[in-house]
């Protein structure tokens, strides 16, 4: 099965850069330090490449995966007494890198505990289950959970080609994670306290996935990828994520403690990201 590496990060602290600009020009991406809390520093570049208006500038925002994790903690929980986070997009996009930085974050916080962390990939039985899982997740996780009692599941082993026999429990907690392909899908999104969308350019995910898994699984890969596109088309998940971010920035951070937003979704974010 395919998975999720991320660039290196820079110096801690260090938000400043080149980008590649309007007909291959560099476009110099500055800002200064990040502010006290945690508060997100915006970062303006060439010019607007992906889902944006031609000639309008690039803006990225740097923000501290501590002050994402308190305001996580801030939001109503609304999957019973739990704060339902959802790390969508495709594979090799660096899904379940972000998801294991913030489960970090939020137990680094004072009096904080370190979150269950479900992925997606655990309860596929095999590549032809891209999104047929999603009533084994309901069933044995969510379900128990809205209730206010804990979950378990079987996991996958993709080596063994089956399920594995020894239950993974999923407590009641005050957040869960659920990282994975498909994870923000319409059905569970009235019980979202925040929906992630991680995206990186599809060359760059392909070839972490044959890093990571060998060549052999490239026409397995090239159909999971078509599924991806068609459902996150239907589905319009990226339009309704509260977070877009980027998979492989440019921008040099410390990619341990800061995350880039996607420039695509720096305009509007806040407004998304608004309790609902």
């Amino acid at each position: 099965m395919t998975g999720d590496r991320e660039r290196a990060g820079g110096e801690p602290g260090r938000v400043t850069g080149e980008r590649e600009g309007a007909g291959g020009e560099p476009g110099r991406v500055t800002a200064g330090r990040e502010g006290a809390g945690g508060e997100p520093g915006r970062v303006t570049g060439g010019r607007e490449d992906v889902g944006g208006e031609p000639g309008r500038p690039r803006v990225a925002v740097v923000e501290a995966y501590s002050a994402l994790a308190r305001r996580v903690l801030a939001r109503p929980a609304r999957l019973g007494r739990t704060r339902l986070v959802a790390v969508d997009g495709p594979s090799g996009a660096g899904k379940s890198v972000f998801a294991a930085r913030l489960a970090d974050a939020l137990a680094a916080l004072p009096g904080g505990e370190r979150p269950p962390v479900v992925h997606t990939d655990d309860l596929l039985d095999g590549w032809d289950d891209q999104f047929t899982f999603w009533s084994r997740l309901e069933e044995r996780v969510l379900a128990p959970l809205r209730a206010g009692q804990p979950g378990a599941y079987q996991r996958y082993s993709w080596v063994r080609r089956g399920f594995l026999p020894r239950a993974v429990p999923v407590p009641v907690a005050p957040v869960l994670l659920v990282e994975g392909v498909s994870a923000a899908r319409a059905a569970i999104r009235p019980e979202l306290s925040l929906a992630v969308f991680v995206t990186a350019p599809a060359p760059l995910r392909r070839a972490r996935a044959l890093d990571r898994d060998g060549p052999q699984i490239l026409p397995e890969l090239r159909r999971w990828h078509a599924g991806e596109r068609a459902h996150f088309a239907a589905d319009r998940t990226a339009a309704h994520a509260d977070l877009v971010v980027d998979g492989a920035p440019a921008l040099p951070h410390d990619a341990a403690r800061y995350l880039v937003r996607h420039p695509a979704s720096c305009g509007d974010v806040a407004s998304r990201g608004a309790p609902r």
